[in-house]
């Protein structure tokens, strides 16, 4: 699927075209399948292009988009899906021409009614409710395009919630292959079926990061910005309900009243949550990495100097291995939103399996 920030800004999207009746001529989903070479994205990128000319979300980086948007509005006034590559061999080599270096594969399909929009509802339901799924797009059979468009199946925790396929064998071999062949990232896979060969892209949905923040005040409240820009899930946290934010925050965005002793219990932590404790107070920061050390956390940091970071360690019985003290990248960061972006920068960096060095002084591949 696209990334948290993405999906979420997707699914607005698409919202607001089926409130809108699917006027003029609904709209079209491109969907990146298959990539090779240097890349701006990755398969399971998705553009809405609407029938009005308004676009959600971008595909390509800006190489071949121009061509894709005029491609998907051809795609509405016909009402048929098609796959266009961007290749030599296709002679649309507009990556190569521009200097990227990469091919694309993108399928770009036709919507028109609300059970288009089925498969995206579905799978929305189960990143919301943090569980984990699959969604299997089957786009190409014997060579050529699924029309008039493609099919799809959403599982859900081992649960079918969507199944374009309706009953009957060829549903069981591709919930077969969706369970055992999900990859980390989302891939092409290829089934034969019924003397007929298909090609599946499946993506795994996983729940989008979660960030719980403790402490209310400047630097909590530009943290939560951009984590929300981020897609991740964001939870203001403090020991009283009577603070307010500085600023207006982010829709979406939590309100816990909780203390250290009760952390844990009104709120559910995993392994793609983080918590950053903030609260500006050492003794109440001690508590809550305390609280907050035995929770099966991805990241947990806390502010401050290193004189200060260090009372921290003692205090909490942490080591460096589970709390990160002073949180954040050194960016000379200064101010409020400056000490945020160190933070969300570390988080990201961790998460990816990066260590934060400066592109232009490394030479492996930009995208893992």
């Amino acid at each position: 699927m696209n990334t948290p920030q993405e999906f979420g800004s997707l699914l607005t999207g698409l919202r607001a075209l089926a409130d809108s009746g699917f006027a003029h001529g609904g709209g079209a989903l491109a969907t990146l399948t298959q990539t090779k070479g240097s890349t701006f994205r990755r398969p399971g990128a998705r553009m809405l292009v609407c029938g009005d000319g308004s676009v959600v979300r971008g595909l390509s980086g800006g190489c071949p988009e121009a061509d894709i948007i005029g491609r998907a509005r051809e795609v509405i006034a016909v009402g048929e899906a098609r796959i266009v590559r961007y290749d030599r061999e296709s002679g649309l080599d507009a990556l190569l021409e521009l200097g990227c270096g990469g091919e694309l594969e993108v399928l770009i399909e036709p919507l028109t009614k609300v059970r288009d929009l089925a498969f995206i509802e579905a799978a929305a339901s189960c990143l919301d409710a943090r569980r984990s799924g699959v969604l299997a797009t089957v786009y190409r059979r014997d060579g050529s395009v699924m029309g008039p468009k493609p099919r799809r199946m959403v599982i859900d925790e081992g649960r079918i919630m969507v199944n374009e396929f309706g009953a009957g064998l060829i549903s069981g071999v591709l919930a077969d292959l969706a369970v055992e062949r999900t990859p980390a990232n989302p891939a092409v896979e290829r089934f034969t079926h019924g003397g007929n060969d298909y090609e599946v892209l499946l993506e795994a949905l996983i729940a989008p990061y979660a960030l719980f923040i403790v402490g209310i005040n400047a630097a909590a409240v530009a943290l939560a910005r951009i984590a929300a820009v981020l897609g991740w899930q964001v939870t203001l946290v403090d020991d009283r309900d009577d603070r307010v934010p500085p600023g207006l925050l982010p829709d979406g965005v939590r309100r816990v009243t909780a203390t250290a002793a009760t952390i844990t219990e009104k709120l559910e932590f995993d392994a793609r949550s983080f918590a950053v404790v903030m609260t500006h107070n050492l003794g109440r920061d001690v508590d809550y990495l305390r609280a907050l050390g035995k929770a099966p956390l991805a990241y947990l940091g806390s502010l401050g100097s290193r004189s200060r970071a260090q009372r921290l360690y003692e205090g909490s019985g942490l080591s460096p291995a589970q709390l990160r003290a002073p949180a954040g990248l050194d960016l000379g960061s200064e101010t409020p939103e400056e000490i945020a972006l160190a933070i969300s920068a570390e988080i990201l960096a961790m998460t990816s399996g990066r260590r934060a060095e400066s592109l232009s002084q490394t030479t492996g591949p930009i995208h893992a």
